[in-house]
């Protein structure tokens, strides 16, 4: 074939490749025993759409390229020889009403069409150019076994939902960053009540040296208190209700049911250890990396996609129980700063008796009580979720 008569002649026209580059590449995939193609894209780094526009021009039709989410209805592909189809490179890859697309690497190939001819002899045939190396991703993911039982093609809705439970992960991190910068507003709370509780002791202790600024630490004081209680409710409007988690448990479990059929045949699904969604999911895990030997790589592909996907519900349903038990660390946090500044306001207000800050005994017994409702509110609904993983670890 001479360099004008080859489908890739309109690389010199686009400036993309010269007439030497071209036919040195020809002549080295002759020598190599590889495609023409495989060069043009890996070695000399030729686009991939900027090839097929190339193809396209060439063989005056339009360009399709592999993806997996296509939906090839069974009975177009029924019946294909695909030793035969692996020959000409072509493969049926959608039909739109009575059209039905071809994906080929040589739309303008006769026997190619013949082909086409006797296997959908009564449909109405567009022929679209494609990448070989695509044509055979076709062929490999529809034709290495029957209809019914093809896998290949649903490895895109695995990544879908590991995807999906990937964002839930980054939101669930962001409530147990909530957490945490409610714990820090907790000890700027706790420091400012500190202060308020020294100043009123100040205004008892004449001879201490800071007693003549009893006013300004009880300034500092109520500022830190008021910035550490402002700074914590608006965190507290924006928490995770644990309603939203049990939820979120429901659904990571819901979807990967679908996952079943491709449990290992060698490897039934083990009872759960326990009842919570953590246990159910490891039951559905082998203990052990998946390989399915031996051809096609698809199956392969897939099974260990499922595995994944299994394992990412696992570290969902983790990042759940971690954003819950941080929800019980502040509960706790709060309970035991509460505790304490009920107890420092009682044992203030009766060793210490009266004086111009007296108030302020009251207001820690009251902040005090205020905390320990509302981390009560926090920790006692998370001690009532279920928990475990499911799956002991490893002694070492």
């Amino acid at each position: 074939m001479t360099i004008e008569n080859s489908p890739y002649a309109l690389l010199i026209e686009t400036g993309r490749l010269s007439a030497e580059q071209l036919a040195a590449a020809e002549a080295s995939a002759q020598a190599r025993g590889v495609e023409v193609e495989r060069i043009l894209l890996r070695e000399l780094g030729i686009d991939r759409c900027a090839l097929l526009n190339v193809l396209a021009k060439h063989y005056d039709c339009r360009f399709i390229q592999y993806d997996e989410r296509i939906p090839v209805p069974p009975h177009l592909f029924a019946g294909l020889d695909a030793k035969a189809i692996r020959q000409s490179l072509w493969f049926p890859v959608m039909q739109q009403g009575h059209t039905v697309i071809i994906a080929a690497a040589d739309p303008g190939n006769e026997a190619m069409r013949e082909q086409v001819r006797r296997h959908l002899p009564n449909a109405a045939i567009e022929y679209r150019v494609a990448l070989r190396e695509d044509v055979r991703w076709f062929i490999l993911d529809y034709l290495h076994d029957i209809p019914e039982k093809l896998i290949g093609i649903e490895r895109t809705e695995l990544a879908y939902w590991r995807n999906i439970m990937a964002l839930w992960r980054t939101k669930l991190a962001c409530h147990r960053t909530g957490h945490a910068r409610a714990r820090t507003s907790l000890k700027l709370l706790r420091w400012g009540l500190a202060m308020v509780a020294f100043s009123n002791a100040l205004t008892r202790l004449n001879d201490n040296i800071l007693a003549p600024h009893h006013a300004a630490i009880l300034v500092a004081g109520l500022a830190l208190a008021g910035i550490g209680l402002i700074d914590y409710l608006k965190v507290r409007r924006s928490r995770m209700d644990l309603s939203c988690a049990g939820g979120l448990e429901d659904i990571t479990e819901r979807t990967t049911r679908f996952t079943a059929h491709y449990q290992l045949p060698e490897r039934p699904m083990e009872h759960a250890a326990a009842d919570t969604p953590h246990a159910r999911l490891a039951a559905a895990i082998p203990p052990f990396c998946s390989y399915v030997p031996p051809v096609p790589a698809s199956k392969e592909r897939t099974y260990l996609a499922r595995e994944r996907n299994m394992m990412a519900a696992q570290r969902t349903l983790g990042a759940i129980q971690r954003t819950i038990y941080a929800r019980a660390r502040t509960g706790l946090s709060w309970i035991r700063t509460g505790v304490s500044f009920i107890g420092l306001g009682l044992a203030m207000h009766k060793t210490l008796g009266g004086g111009p800050y007296a108030w302020s005994d009251w207001l820690m017994i009251g902040a005090g009580a205020a905390m320990l409702i509302d981390g009560l509110s926090w920790y006692l609904p998370a001690r009532k979720m279920k928990s475990g993983m499911g799956r002991d670890l490893p002694n070492t």
